[in-house]
């Protein structure tokens, strides 16, 4: 909100200059963005925060700048040579328009008078104060409807009657298929949602937001119809955001104008227009206002002296109370526990007893406060669980040389369906008032902000690097929301002199997800899935317990350019349910602590065994098989680990395999907790084991 210094020195007295006057609101809420001198007057630039729309107009800021140097206040009514009186101009039905109000729940108070235009030019001094706070002059009429605007904080428009349908004016919804071609030229459609200021046959301006081409004021108008009304926010809000349309009248109505401001903002445009000579009133203002359905009038709320003492942290003197709440203009009445409050309807922000104590604390100022801490509670509230797991994960993953990335939790719908598959796409949730198509989405997933970031990366020249995030997932079926996911493409590790530089695989983020899990003590399996934006043969679901935690794979090309990743460039992806996982790791953590086995006393026995299977065959089947084979021997089988993987050049004789068949060898760990094993126990064991694998896989001992 732009305020000239003149201007605001119309309603009170300040003396102080420019700079004191920023400094001055500043240390009460109202940022300065700056300062801008203009000959002998300036103009202060305020950042106005959404909850005071009070305080986008001149009158507002000069209610804030009375109250701070204890000055009275002059509101423009009290100019009987600068504004239409009320008796002048009662409210009636007017002369040539009738006011009919459809919908009261959206528009609860319409207010339309009707005047005879007489051609002139707006004078210098009018002109100069609308460009002063960056408003462009048009015409008489226009820079009127302005100026209140700007003076009094309250949206005017003017229609041009001749270009009516009829003298009638109907506030109602826009009927199905119905469009408007807005002042600015451009043809929208309507929502039957939306309210729009009608005539006897169609839309003639969009109620709050801009008024239409086809009743525009122009140089051949003769009689106009001045409107004031008030709209309800959020339908206002509502209306903006869906065409696309931000304007001065949307920007404060869909913040809360005041239902008592309507016929006080006619009658200053009116004394403004027979001021100037550009028109004059014709017959009474029509003042609709039907019963509302829910009270509208002032909030009543209760000060405590107590109260205000406790939250500020000192006792403010009565009188220094009484003075502030009344320059605000507030009506306070005395009590014995305090003040008896009645917020005026401009003030929307008011409601509670705290708001009434923070516009006490911002004028008596706060750095009277003494600086001294407060009592310390008996006892600190126990820390959430999830920092301290947290921040393990956060570790682990940097340990293996991942960065961290935070991206947004809205994402584009497109994303979000990518990396979804088709039966979980339909539980997406969308976002009412999206700030655009690119955030119109809960994130279901961490992965498509975190291929956007690779993306992002490569574009400025970084190929290599692995990049992990912590956060919430939202979908319509899930409970457990917070996940870890790890996005990594390019070198496996950093360049080094004596080579062997090779770039990441499948198995190096697999590495990362089994120390993450063991960290944790939830073992983890794998096993071949299929995801619609993973790669077939390179993807894998990830099982604790007696249920699937997460994916692990890498991205199909055609999902990585289209996000901006270079096609040849592979990315591998994993995404972990972090609220299972904990849970199943605390599970197990407890089972384990009351079955506590001692560290085993006798050597364990080791032994090699290498086989020929399927290429095709997956090793964790393998492993699987193994260890349901080894729990019947009588050598208890405590451990089998792959070492080894040889495929051959696909020979058909001598020590050389197949195309379709592989050499994998695997150590065997054998070891009871009561007894040291002998050579045959281990060997009735291992020759068991082989049993199983030929019998289940057709498996050949090398």
């Amino acid at each position: 909100m732009r305020l000239l210094i003149s201007w605001v020195r119309d309603f009170v007295d300040v003396k102080a200059s420019p700079a004191d006057i920023a400094e001055t609101l500043a240390l009460r809420g109202f940022e300065v963005a700056s300062i801008e001198p203009i000959g002998s007057d300036a103009v202060i630039d305020f950042e106005v925060t959404a909850n005071r729309p009070d305080c986008l107009s001149v009158i507002g800021l000069a209610r804030e700048i009375a109250t701070a140097y204890a000055l009275p206040l002059r509101l423009p009514s009290s100019d009987a040579g600068a504004i239409v009186k009320l008796a002048d101009s009662p409210c009636g039905t007017p002369d040539g328009i009738s006011v009919a109000i459809e919908d009261a729940e959206l528009c609860p108070r319409y207010a339309a008078a009707v005047a005879a235009v007489t051609p002139v030019v707006s004078p210098e001094w009018l002109t100069a104060r609308l460009k002063a706070v960056d408003v462009r002059p048009i015409s008489p009429l226009v820079d009127i409807t302005n100026y209140v605007l700007m003076e009094l904080g309250h949206p005017l428009h003017a229609f041009d009657l001749a270009k009516l349908a009829g003298p009638a004016l109907r506030i109602r919804r826009a009927n199905p298929g119905e469009r408007i071609t807005t002042l600015d030229g451009v043809d929208r459609a309507l929502e039957p949602d939306m309210l729009v200021i009608a005539d006897r046959s169609r839309p003639q301006a969009v109620a709050g937001v801009m008024g239409g081409a086809a009743s525009e004021v122009s140089s051949s108008t003769h009689t106009i119809v001045f409107e004031s009304a008030y709209f309800k926010p959020a339908s206002v809000r509502r209306t903006s955001k869906r065409l696309g349309l931000k304007t001065e009248a949307s920007s404060r109505f869909e913040r809360g104008a005041d239902i008592s401001a309507p016929v006080v903002a006619l009658q200053r445009a009116i004394a403004l227009m027979q001021q100037i000579g550009a028109g004059r009133l014709i017959g009474p203002i029509a003042d609709v206002c039907p019963p509302p359905q829910q009270p509208r009038g002032p909030k009543r709320v209760q000060l405590r002296r107590a109260r205000l003492a406790g939250l500020l942290g000192l006792a403010v003197p009565d009188a220094a109370v009484g003075r502030i709440l009344q320059s605000l203009g507030l009506e306070v009445t005395a009590v014995p526990t305090g003040w008896d409050v009645l917020a005026p309807t401009f003030r929307v922000d008011i409601g509670r007893e705290v708001d009434l104590i923070e516009e006490v604390g911002r004028h008596y100022g706060f750095e009277k406060l003494d600086s001294s801490f407060p009592a310390a509670a008996e006892a600190a509230p126990a820390p959430d669980p999830r920092v301290a797991r947290d921040q393990a994960v956060r570790r682990v993953m940097t340990a293996a040389g991942a960065s961290e990335a935070i991206t947004f939790g809205f994402i584009e719908a497109k994303a979000a369906q990518a990396f979804m598959t088709d039966a979980d796409a339909s539980g997406l949730i969308g976002i009412a008032n999206p700030l655009s198509a690119k955030f119109s989405t809960l994130r279901p997933s961490l992965l498509p902000g975190l291929v956007d970031a690779v993306a992002h990366n490569r574009r400025h020249g970084r190929r290599d690097g692995a990049l992990f995030e912590i956060g919430a997932r939202f979908h319509v079926s899930t409970v457990d929301t917070r996940g870890v996911a790890l996005a990594w493409t390019g070198a496996a590790a950093a360049e080094h002199w004596s080579g062997g530089a090779r770039d990441v695989d499948f198995f190096d983020i697999k590495g990362i997800v089994e120390q993450l899990c063991d960290v944790l003590g939830s073992p983890l399996r794998f096993t071949p899935s299929t995801r619609p934006f993973l790669v077939p043969g390179q993807t894998a679901e990830l099982l604790a317990g007696d249920g699937p935690i997460g994916v692990a794979g890498l991205v199909s090309a055609g999902l990585t350019e289209e996000r901006g990743v270079p096609r040849h460039d592979k990315v591998f992806v994993a995404e972990l349910n972090l609220d299972r996982l904990f849970l199943m790791a605390e599970m197990r953590r407890s089972g384990d602590l009351e079955h506590v086995q001692p560290l085993p006393r006798h050597p364990s026995v080791v032994r090699d065994l290498s086989i020929v299977v399927a290429d095709a065959l997956p090793a964790e089947i393998i492993r699987g098989t193994i260890h349901s084979a080894g729990a019947h021997g009588p050598a208890p089988l405590v451990s089998a680990e792959f070492f080894d993987r040889y495929k051959g050049k696909g020979g058909q004789g001598g020590t050389e395999l197949d195309r379709e068949s592989v050499s994998l060898s695997v150590h065997l760990t054998f070891q009871a907790p009561d007894r040291t094993l002998t050579d045959a126990e281990v060997q009735h064991s291992v020759d068991t084991i082989l049993a199983a694998l030929v019998r289940e896989h057709g498996a050949v001992q090398r």
